[in-house]
């Protein structure tokens, strides 16, 4: 009866802060397109001097109001490829798609822009690994922290321009043969540019 109870409490509490949201007159809803660059950290832990390179990747964030102020987002791409290097050349690639779950404080009472920060829980699924045709090997599944700020910028009602710096947390133990090398840590900053739209 009591997990009932507190089930009932919590589904009313969400229906009166997406009700709040969209009595503002924004509906609780935001899908927004970026074009995301990754800056890879790069501490290497194995001590072999190993390093992932930066790029730009596409990604989707979709967000949900819980309150005018308050605001879930998860954030979606699809796997990307990313080169290892030993020094200078290059010793094989992997892919890897990162996604984040991230519970975002919106400042409200402010004209012309919206800035929000954020923090939550990251993914990435690692596959596709062939780094010393075969004889090295990356753990499939990272997981860590996200960091988050942004920025809102209205274009009319429903559109809106972002602009999204993120902090991810994102390791693998490295493998050669059967013998763990330690961590390569990539940890990049996400640097994002998009579009957004709320209904």
């Amino acid at each position: 009866m009591r997990k009932q109870t507190i089930a009932v409490a919590l589904l009313a509490t969400c229906s009166v802060t997406a009700a709040m949201a969209q009595a503002s007159g924004e509906g609780p809803w935001v899908v927004r397109a970026r074009a995301v660059h990754l800056d890879m950290a790069n501490k290497d832990g194995t001590g072999l001097g190993l390093s992932v390179n930066n790029r730009t990747i596409a990604e989707v964030g979709v967000s949900y109001f819980i309150a005018p102020n308050m605001a879930t987002e998860l954030t979606l791409t699809t796997p990307q490829k990313q080169t290892v290097y030993l020094g200078e050349p290059s010793i094989g690639t992997f892919k890897h798609m990162p996604s984040s779950l991230l519970l975002q404080y919106h400042f409200t009472g402010l004209t012309g822009y919206k800035p929000y920060i954020g923090a939550g829980l990251n993914y990435t699924r690692i596959s596709r690994v062939n780094l010393l045709d075969g004889g090295a090997s990356l753990d499939k599944d990272s997981w860590g922290g996200a960091l988050q700020i942004g920025v809102d910028m209205p274009l009319d009602k429903n559109w809106w321009l972002n602009f999204d710096v993120r902090k991810v947390y994102i390791r693998s133990d490295v493998f050669v043969g059967a013998d763990n090398k330690g961590s390569l840590k990539l940890d990049p900053v996400f640097v994002g540019l998009g579009l957004g739209y709320r209904f």
